[in-house]
């Protein structure tokens, strides 16, 4: 009983640390995995505070599974097929040339590591993290292929990371090197084979949601359902990380048609609120690890460790740029001379933003800390400590100093808010519009004089919404903004109103919920244009 009340008051702090830093982050306008990272180290050092053990099994099956998930049903799909060739060369070809670049600099870095132990470090910390790259990425207000071209490669890299892990593990404790043949047809079946147990499930739900009518079931069939994909794809020997990726676009290109509009309203918000909780906790956890890294070496001192972590973290930088920047114009080559697409040249800046935000995170940690801490033999496994110690640094340095320096950097490169409005969105907008206006206009004319004050409004309403969507009619958008202005206004003296009623006790508290929940539609309906501009 005493170790279940323990672990629930460790997940309570957690809770309560992810509330207080994620307050700082709002407060401070910073993105909030750089506060919690850093909240949680410094927490670290507090006496008294319980130290929590970040173990890789539960990285892997309890936060890896619903995190690559939403991260995976918020991509485009087809601005993800549009940067898939620059994404592939990023997800599995930068991934090789950084463990293999690791494995040769190492034995010169880092006295007592051999080409083995480079490349498993090498490979430890090869994937990027998803969500550290696009809230920094899209708080500072980068462009949308380059976020689009970051989330892609962390969501594949993953897999491509764990296998070279694999691989370089299996030198070292097994003391045999893979062939090359094995290596491909191993790669095959990781990708190919998780891709399939991924549209395969993906169907399935597809086709399970169809039938559902209940948005409390459907929601929870959604949480269930990564961690399904991803054991399912794990017990065939493919690729989870793969597996879950693929079901999350396919099922989110799906859900337009099989979700009703009260299950899509209530699933963002379920899936908001879990995703920031279970980031929260695993960037807080981070943070927290590190007085146990540094007492598992023991004849390090703090000056060592500095120096040894940004000489590790720098090569990583010089890694990825010097693979980026060759790696632009080839995608762009091969785009055009190959696909026959037309694209504009790779811009140098956008270029070297895409490389200097390398960040690392759970995955890579979760990585060194399972590893085994003897060999076959019985004997220590070769530098373990020192292995998780460069890890922990590495995602410090990138996580949290590079994730400073890139809006400063983006400002200075001339690339924040370079999109300016989203010029597909307003067209969008006032294609949807004007069909609705069609319909109405058609509509009114089949029907006769019948219903005509009520035509009339609803085509004024349109023709409105239209004008204020032209961007040089100064006059219609000035008359919108002053429409939901007075719209939110009135919304407020309904709610107020309402709540009054409850009260006085004229009426109870479901009734006014039931009234809230249409007026807090309108006014998110009102609102989130405005928000998005």
């Amino acid at each position: 009983m005493s170790e279940i009340h323990a672990v629930e008051i460790a997940f309570l702090l957690l809770l309560c640390f992810v509330v207080i830093f994620g307050i700082f982050a709002r407060k401070l306008s910073t993105p909030y995995p750089i506060v919690m990272v850093l909240g949680g180290l410094a927490l670290s050092f507090v006496p008294g505070i319980p130290h929590i053990e970040l173990n890789p099994d539960l990285v892997f099956l309890i936060f890896l599974p619903p995190l690559l998930y939403s991260s995976a049903w918020n991509t485009s799909w087809r601005d993800f097929k549009a940067n898939l060739v620059t994404i592939l060369l990023l997800a599995f070809g930068l991934v090789v040339f950084t463990v293999a670049g690791v494995g040769l600099l190492a034995p010169f870095v880092f006295p007592g590591f051999d080409w083995r132990l480079g490349m498993l470090l090498g490979a430890v910390v090869a994937p990027t993290d998803a969500i550290a790259a696009s809230a920094i990425a899209r708080r500072i207000g980068l462009p949308e292929r380059i976020v689009d071209i970051l989330e892609g490669e962390s969501l594949i890299n993953d897999a491509t990371g764990l296998l070279a892990l694999e691989f370089a593990r299996q030198i070292i404790v097994q003391e045999r090197i893979p062939t090359v043949s094995e290596g491909l047809l191993k790669l095959l079946w990781l990708t190919v084979g998780g891709i399939l147990v991924g549209l395969a499930i993906g169907w399935v739900i597809e086709q399970i949601e169809r039938r559902l009518e209940d948005a409390t079931i459907e929601i929870t069939l959604s949480i269930l359902a990564p961690y399904v994909i991803y054991l399912a794809a794990e017990e065939l020997h493919a690729s989870g990380v793969l597996a879950v990726v693929t079901a999350g676009l396919y099922l989110s290109v799906k859900s337009a048609t099989f979700l009703s509009p009260a299950t899509r309203l209530k699933l963002w918000s379920v899936w908001e609120s879990l995703t920031f909780i279970l980031n929260g906790v695993v960037f807080v956890l981070i943070g927290l690890q590190f007085p146990q890294i540094r007492g598992s070496i023991h004849e390090y001192g703090l000056g060592k460790i500095i120096l040894d972590g940004a000489l590790f973290s720098l090569i990583l930088i010089a890694l990825r740029l010097a693979w980026v920047l060759p790696g632009s114009h080839l995608a762009f080559w091969f785009n055009t001379r190959v696909l026959n697409r037309r694209l504009p040249p790779p811009r140098p800046r956008e270029v070297f933003v895409v490389g200097w935000t390398g960040m690392r995170g759970v995955i890579s940690l979760a990585g060194a800390l399972a590893l085994p801490i003897v060999l076959m033999d019985g004997s220590p496994f070769p530098y373990r400590n020192a292995i998780v110690l460069l890890t922990f640094c590495v995602i410090f340095v990138t996580l949290v100093l590079q994730g400073l320096t890139l809006p400063p950097l983006v400002r200075w490169l001339g690339l924040s808010g370079t999109d300016g409005p989203n010029c597909e969105e307003l067209e969008a907008r006032r294609i949807v519009a004007g069909a609705a206006l069609t319909h109405l206009t058609g509509a009114r004319e089949r029907d006769n004089i019948r219903n005509e004050d009520l035509y009339d409004d609803l085509i004024d309403h349109y023709q409105n919404h239209l004008a204020s969507l032209d961007l040089d009619n100064q006059e219609a958008t000035k008359k919108h903004v002053d429409y939901t202005e007075l719209s939110l206004e009135t919304l407020r003296i309904e709610r107020d109103t309402a709540i009054g009623l409850r009260n006085e006790g004229r009426i109870n508290d479901a009734v006014l919920r039931r009234i809230e929940r249409e007026l807090d539609l309108s006014e998110s309906r009102l609102t989130a244009y405005g928000s998005e501009d």
